[in-house]
């Protein structure tokens, strides 16, 4: 079957089965294009709260499947393959902040959002890329332990010099991967293109990029800019802007480096499987855990917001 009778097969399956399917903007082109909606990680969790579907397929990594769990209990949600992980989420486990905690009680466990549902419970507040700075700044503790994400964690404490942050020695390796030199050779090709990349990124990276913010940041200030931009994160992005705003001159940073396996493990076939039910794996989680785990969330929504 070509894969534009896929589509269509998923698109009127769905429909029959109460179903919604979300999609992370790092997803590939014809995956997005079924999707009842695509965005970054935190934006899928919240989208979903807003269907009345019965069914949530996730296509992504699995904490993000994990957190729409935990913001719509009620509904079931659909991993289409169990083996999409999060290298950097898998980087550190719950024990690991309990022992922290025990060892400095008077630090504050802040935690991107890209962690396990164990880990978030264990934290007292959750960050996305784009709200972790007013988050930080916001809290009433000085003292602040910053995971999973190293990368990030510098940023945050360039940004937020007053406070005393202790930053976990993470990161997502497809964004760790790029180098200064990777963008200097770029800049040489491109002159007149501007650069944005995802503060995940090195500090090194970070330092000589136009603009630094989140997967949905920097989609706006690529749709709003003119002229070139180089996009220094994940090659979903470069994908998903060329299909929506043609437009647009988009140049892919390193693509060689900057592409996720986890990301681009989910086919389309196994969308459509999960579909009809004949395969994915259904996120379960104790609801003890949810609740431990929403709370930081809850917690990320009052500084946040």
């Amino acid at each position: 079957m070509d894969k534009k009778a896929l589509q269509s097969l998923i698109l009127s399956e769905k429909k029959q089965r109460d179903t919604v399917i979300l999609a992370h903007t790092y997803q590939a082109p014809e995956i997005i294009d079924i999707a009842d909606f695509a965005g970054d990680s935190y934006a899928l969790s919240v989208e979903a709260q807003k269907y009345d579907a019965k069914r949530i397929i996730v296509c992504g990594v699995r904490f993000m499947a994990e957190t729409v769990k935990i913001l719509s209990p009620e509904k079931t949600v659909i991993l289409p393959v169990s083996q999409a992980s999060c290298p950097m989420a898998d980087n550190i486990t719950p024990q690991q902040v309990i022992d922290f905690k025990e060892k400095h009680p008077d630090y504050v466990a802040v935690a991107y959002v890209n962690t396990t549902a164990q880990v978030k419970a264990q934290v007292d507040v959750c960050v996305t890329s784009s709200s972790v700075i007013k988050i930080v700044k916001g809290l009433e503790q000085d003292k602040i332990l910053f995971l999973p994400d190293g990368n990030l964690g510098a940023y945050v404490a360039k940004h937020v010099p007053e406070k005393e942050i202790v930053i976990w020695d993470g990161c997502c390796p497809v964004h760790d991967g790029v180098t200064a030199q990777d963008v200097i050779d770029a800049k040489a090709k491109h002159p007149n293109a501007v650069v944005a990349v995802h503060p995940e990124c090195k500090p090194e990276v970070v330092e000589i990029a136009d603009m630094v913010g989140s997967t949905s940041e920097i989609i706006k200030y690529a749709k709003a800019h003119e002229g070139e931009v180089i996009i220094g994160t994940e090659r979903g992005v470069v994908d998903y802007l060329e299909e929506k705003n043609p437009q647009g001159k988009y140049i892919q940073l390193r693509a060689d480096k900057l592409t996720c396996k986890d990301m681009k493990i989910t086919r389309l076939q196994d969308v459509y499987q999960s579909v009809i039910g004949i395969s994915g794996e259904k996120i379960e989680m104790d609801e003890d855990l949810r609740i431990a785990a929403k709370r930081s969330i809850d917690n990320m929504l009052k500084y946040g917001g």
